[in-house]
């Protein structure tokens, strides 16, 4: 079964567990701003990418190529998988309305600093800017797939951040399980504070921990995914609506996995959950079942 990506780890981690898939097209670290504005690789420094596949994929950014890459082998493919995961980090609009990706390999490399330096300013996700320039983007991305006849074969992959590491339950959010995380917050700071004085800090002094509590890494996982979380409805709702098979995950049906091979991250799941797409990405290429079956852990 081979098979073409737009979009990043959601789809390509979960492609992992379809021993039968040949990826012959994976398009990452590329906003679908820059298919209609891409700034262009004259200028850029990428010399501190020491990895061939960072440089291939930022190029491939900078150049707009995207769509280009997957409808060249529109005759072979079986399956056109999407996701939005490589939007959240906005992306940088130059001076001459050039656009370039802000992903982790144009920050690590020099190359958002030196955008900067040269009167480009960082779109922030989320913003009205940034959801205007993706939504025309967006269609062109579909439009593409559309004239190349890969429309029936295209699956936007909608699944929201684990808020929650395996084995934990889903952080609720009524009033009083948010009382009792602050309830458990200044039960923290009030820990701080007696070490503080034990050692001899002034009392004004050790007070400042009571502002300044530190969340736990369960806290920090909940509160990282329910803002990104938020902030990708009016996405999510508009990629579903221009796509005509989604498969879909809210938070609570997924977690945080602890050994995933790239780190835990709100947007790195399970194994159980990665095969739990994938039946259902099959589902949809068979024409077997419901694509969406309800699951809740």
């Amino acid at each position: 079964m081979k098979i073409a990506i737009f979009g990043s780890c959601v789809s390509r981690d979960s492609v992992e567990f379809m021993p039968e898939a040949e990826v012959v097209a994976y398009v990452a670290r590329h906003s679908v701003t820059s298919l209609e504005s891409p700034h262009g690789a004259a200028g850029i420094d990428l010399s501190d990418l020491t990895s061939a596949f960072q440089k291939r994929m930022v190029i491939s950014d900078l150049s707009g190529s995207g769509i280009e890459r997957i409808v060249k082998n529109a005759d072979e493919l079986e399956i056109v998988l999407l996701d939005l995961v490589d939007e959240r980090r906005g992306f940088w609009k130059f001076p001459d309305g050039t656009t370039m990706t802000n992903s982790l390999e144009i920050e690590s490399c020099g190359a958002a600093r030196a955008a900067r330096c040269s009167g480009a300013r960082l779109v922030e996700f989320g913003t009205d800017e940034h959801f205007n320039a993706w939504k025309s983007g967006y269609i062109k991305l579909i439009d593409g797939l559309k004239g190349a006849g890969l429309s029936e074969k295209t699956i936007l992959l909608d699944i929201e951040w684990a808020g929650a590491v395996d084995g934990a339950q889903h952080p609720q959010s009524d009033s009083l399980a948010k009382l009792g995380r602050s309830w458990r917050r200044l039960h923290r700071g009030s820990r701080e504070v007696s070490r503080r004085l034990t050692r001899g800090q002034g009392v004004a002094e050790a007070l400042t921990s009571l502002r300044n509590v530190r969340p736990t890494e369960a806290e920090e996982y909940a509160d990282r995914a329910a803002a990104a979380n938020a902030d990708y409805v009016r996405y999510r709702n508009f990629a579903k609506s221009k796509v005509k098979s989604t498969v879909v995950r809210s938070s609570s049906q997924v977690r945080i996995s602890r050994d995933h091979k790239w780190g835990p991250q709100p947007f790195h799941y399970r194994d159980e959950d990665y095969q739990s797409i994938v039946q259902c990405v099959r589902n949809l290429v068979e024409g077997d079942g419901n694509p969406n079956p309800s699951t809740t852990r």
